[in-house]
């Protein structure tokens, strides 16, 4: 189970993104932040984040048009 949810559901590209970012910055290392999001960028974008970040994507999944992802802050 993750650290931290936070809910970006309605919202369209960046938002989902920049409030990933901000909230990563406000847990410890090694803790996680489950991400929900209806964008259908959102797979993409996140992969590329964390991609791009450092921070491993420990789960991808949709289900209902609801994008979730598991994100451990790095660092």
């Amino acid at each position: 189970m993750a650290t931290l949810q936070l809910d970006t559901t309605g919202l369209n590209c960046p938002l989902p993104i920049l409030k990933t970012k901000k909230t990563l910055r406000d847990i410890a290392v090694g803790e996680t932040l489950e991400v929900l999001a209806t964008d259908p960028a959102s797979d993409t974008d996140f992969r590329a984040f964390c991609h791009n970040s450092g921070h491993p994507l420990l789960e991808a999944s949709v289900s209902d048009g609801v994008y979730r992802f598991v994100i451990q802050r790095a660092r």
